[in-house]
């Protein structure tokens, strides 16, 4: 069955960024590491760029998943921060899901490590409980490209829409005309050509 178009709205969104600790993040091979840092700092300048409420949560951070990203707590220090003490999803832990009721949003963003487990299962219990959710596709890895599109397979079909960071970042603004110089910043920070199209966008309008 096909699913209707929900266009995400930068008023009514939260970010959740679930476990992206030193640990689990070793076990990424889907994407290469250095892309697939680049792109979670990116949804996190985004979050913080489109003034999103943002959570984020961790699990067993004193066990072998380890800390999380000293960048994203240096990003968010007033978010909520959920050090989940061993609830492997995420929306088991009371308080995790009472920072994201309390941010009364109805539309859901995650990302997270690993895919199939720590992004999905809080997903998939959202979606049980009424929100929109989407998932950031390129900002979440796992272990190998079987266990990803499984787990995208299976969100999915529960009514998950799968989104990149760029994508999401666009759908969100709306139209450029609303920020030219501030969106094309935040795409030039993580893509290089971008910056390429910015430098020409800043010299063209120089000489206008």
């Amino acid at each position: 069955m096909t699913q209707p178009y929900v266009k995400l709205d930068k008023n009514n969104a939260a970010m959740l960024l679930v476990d992206h600790q030193a640990g689990l993040l070793s076990l990424v091979r889907d994407i290469d590491p250095d892309r697939f840092n680049n792109n979670v700092l990116a949804l996190a300048d985004a979050a913080k760029y489109f003034d999103l409420p943002t959570i984020l949560t961790t699990s067993f951070e004193d066990g072998p998943n380890g800390p999380l990203m000293p960048e994203l707590k240096a990003l968010f220090p007033d978010a909520p921060y959920i050090a989940r003490p061993g609830q492997i999803n995420a929306w088991d832990n009371d308080d995790f899901v009472k920072a994201v009721k309390a941010t009364g949003k109805k539309q859901l963003i995650i990302a997270g490590v690993v895919t199939e487990v720590c992004v999905a299962f809080p997903a998939l219990a959202a979606i049980e409980e009424g929100f929109d959710v989407f998932v950031v596709t390129d900002a979440s890895g796992t272990f190998n490209e079987l266990a990803r599109n499984s787990a995208w397979d299976r969100m999915t079909a529960a009514g998950v829409q799968l989104m990149t960071w760029f994508g999401l970042a666009c759908e969100l603004h709306r139209d450029w005309r609303n920020d030219v110089e501030g969106l094309g910043t935040l795409f030039a920070n993580h893509i290089p050509d971008y910056k390429n199209l910015m430098t020409s966008y800043a010299t063209v309008k120089g000489r206008a």
